[in-house]
C-alpha cells in the first residue's frame, strides 16, 4: 500500500515548515490554543511596546475596574478580540496612546510585536491585527478629582 502525504504528515517536515505549514498537527495528535490564551498573548505584547497607556476603550476599562475589584475580571483581556482558527489568527485591538508618542510609530510597532509574540508562542500566523487608538493618556488623567462633600 502506498503512504499516503496527509496535511499532518507534512507538517512535519522542513519544506512544509518553511512553507508556513502548521506545526500544531502531527501524527501523534492535534494541538489546540484557545482564543482566551491568544488573547493574553496578545495583550501583553502590546503592553511591552512604549507608548501603550492602557487597553480598551474608556467604558470597557471602567467595566473591568469594576470587574476585577469582584475578583471575576482580568486586564489581559480588555481591548483585545481574536479570531482563532487552526492555522491562523487575527486580531483586532483597542489602544490608549500616551500623549506625545507618535501614534502611526506605536501602532506599528504593536502590531509588529503581537505578529512575533503569537507567532512565536503559539505558532499560529497572524493575518491580520487591526488597531484602534480611542484615547489618549495625559499625565495626571489618573489623578482621582477630591470628593465634593465630605
Amino acid at each position: 500500500m502506498a503512504e499516503e502525504k496527509t496535511a499532518s504528515s507534512l507538517a512535519k517536515t522542513p519544506a512544509a515548515a518553511a512553507k508556513g505549514d502548521s506545526t500544531l498537527q502531527s501524527e501523534h495528535g492535534t494541538t489546540t490554543i484557545a482564543e482566551l490564551v491568544v488573547t493574553k498573548v496578545a495583550s501583553i505584547a502590546a503592553h511591552e511596546v512604549p507608548g501603550v497607556y492602557a487597553l480598551g476603550g474608556g467604558t470597557t476599562r471602567a467595566l473591568g475596574a469594576v470587574t476585577q475589584r469582584v475578583g471575576i475580571g482580568d486586564e489581559r483581556t480588555q481591548g483585545v478580540a481574536v479570531e482563532v482558527g487552526e492555522r491562523e489568527a487575527a486580531v483586532d485591538l483597542t489602544l490608549v496612546i500616551e500623549y506625545g508618542e507618535s501614534i502611526p510609530q506605536v501602532s506599528t510597532r504593536v502590531r509588529e510585536n503581537i505578529i512575533r509574540r503569537i507567532e512565536g508562542i503559539c505558532g499560529l500566523t497572524v493575518t491580520e491585527v487591526n488597531v484602534t487608538v480611542n484615547d489618549l493618556y495625559f499625565p495626571g488623567d489618573e489623578v482621582p478629582q477630591s470628593a465634593r462633600v465630605e
